[in-house]
């Protein structure tokens, strides 16, 4: 649902903000100003000024929304790798969060005390598409996707695709967490959740999994480890709009 903007949370709700990576340079170098030392020796890495601006701008805005949340300066915030290397508060504070970028689009979820995972990407034809879904999906997943029309079988991939995605981001696994060890549901008719996570359907019942309609041509997933919260969508923001006073 789309609703106004809140910066308060109770423990049954999930707040969601998109925003384009793109912004004047203005903007971007008001966000590299709340960056931490570490933050900005990483951006300078990126031999692509739009790459480098794109990381400046999701790294900023989640310190501001942060901040918000927080209610403290953004350039306060610190962050701890978990022991996966999922980045957290420190110290923790029971706020949780995940970010999500792919084609100029950035994606930002924030609860209390639950793994969370969210997943965005653009919508484009793949012409190794049948490829790739042998390689990292379920064998299941791939022959239901294949076995829908044509014209519908790209949209599928990225329902899937970020379903999964979601999920092992919510776990800080995404390096050691092979997509085809659990299987999620594919087909638009069918209700979206976890089938079973490593052979375990027990396991999968402890999760709840979202599809999200954030913005035309996006395929986008929330995955979190709790019975199902109420989910507050809020309209894509222009990036400066992270930067006002509130």
């Amino acid at each position: 649902m789309q609703t106004e903007c809140s910066y308060e949370l109770s423990a049954r709700n999930i707040h969601i903000w998109t925003l384009p990576t793109v912004a004047a340079d203005a903007v971007v170098a008001r966000f590299e100003h709340v960056l931490s030392t570490d933050e900005i020796e990483f951006a300078s890495r990126f031999r692509f000024d739009h790459l480098r601006n794109s990381f400046v701008i999701r790294r900023g805005a989640l310190r501001h929304l942060l901040g918000r949340y927080e209610k403290t300066d953004p350039a306060n915030i610190q962050f701890n790798r978990g022991p996966k290397g999922k980045p957290e508060l420190k110290p923790a504070t029971g706020l949780q969060f995940n970010v999500s970028h792919s084609g100029g689009m950035a994606a930002i979820a924030l609860c209390t005390h639950c793994q969370i995972g969210i997943d965005l990407e653009k919508i484009r034809p793949l012409p190794e598409m049948e490829d790739i879904a042998n390689r990292v999906f379920c064998s299941e997943e791939v022959t239901e996707i294949m076995s829908m029309p044509q014209c519908e079988q790209m949209h599928a991939f990225f329902r899937c695709w970020t379903r999964k995605e979601a999920y092992v981001k919510a776990i800080g696994d995404g390096l050691f967490a092979p997509l085809n060890s659990f299987r999620v549901t594919v087909r638009v008719d069918a209700p979206v959740r976890f089938v079973h996570l490593g052979g375990d359907a027990t396991a999968a019942a402890g999760w709840t999994l979202h599809d999200l309609n954030l913005a035309a041509d996006y395929a986008a997933a929330l995955a979190y480890c709790d019975r199902p919260r109420s989910i507050s969508i809020f309209p894509v923001a222009d990036p400066a709009e992270f930067l006002n006073p509130i």
